[in-house]
């Protein structure tokens, strides 16, 4: 696994950040899901960063809804990005398709398109960015389980649960 370090003067349980990038092409959810349970037991094992099993279920479960939407809504490849930053690992997708993901009204007779709306509400962040080709979505899990703060994504700034909107500047 390819890790990228940096330096930072801000206190987190990550010094320097970690993260790993890795594109898909077709249905490769499951290796998608086994990257990032990989990365976390990597941040556990050589890192010595605390990982719950909360953490590592609510991770792989985003990274599946995220990979899945942009496979199923984007031509080409997708990107997948996980850094642990701070407290917190922020799960970014990259796919193709510029129009940005809208949470749908909660309708509990509606049969699929839940995905976005768990990621709301497991995520401690989320964003979506239109990029100059295509968009990137980040969901920001909090590691620890009481974590209270959160960790933007970086150039990014919107709050959790608000609409999908091109939020980067």
């Amino acid at each position: 696994m390819d890790h990228a370090a940096g330096g930072g003067d801000q206190q987190s349980l990550v010094d320097p950040f970690i993260a790993v990038t890795t594109a898909f092409e077709g249905e490769e959810i499951a290796a998608a899901r086994d990257l990032a349970r990989t990365f976390l037991a990597d941040l556990q094992a050589g890192h010595g960063i605390p990982v719950s099993g909360r953490v590592m279920g609510t991770v792989q479960l985003v990274v599946s809804e995220l990979v899945t939407n942009a496979r199923k809504y984007a031509p080409g490849p997708c990107m997948l990005t996980l850094e642990a930053t701070g407290s917190a690992v922020d799960v970014t997708v990259w796919d193709s398709e510029p129009t940005l993901p809208i949470a749908q009204v909660a309708d509990p007779g509606r049969v699929g398109q839940h995905g976005l709306e768990i990621i709301l509400a497991v995520s401690e962040g989320f964003t979506t960015c239109r990029e100059p080709v295509g968009k990137r979505v980040t969901a920001t899990i909090a590691l620890a389980d009481d974590a209270a703060s959160s960790s933007p994504a970086a150039n990014c700034d919107q709050p959790r649960g608000a609409s999908a909107q091109d939020a980067c500047s």
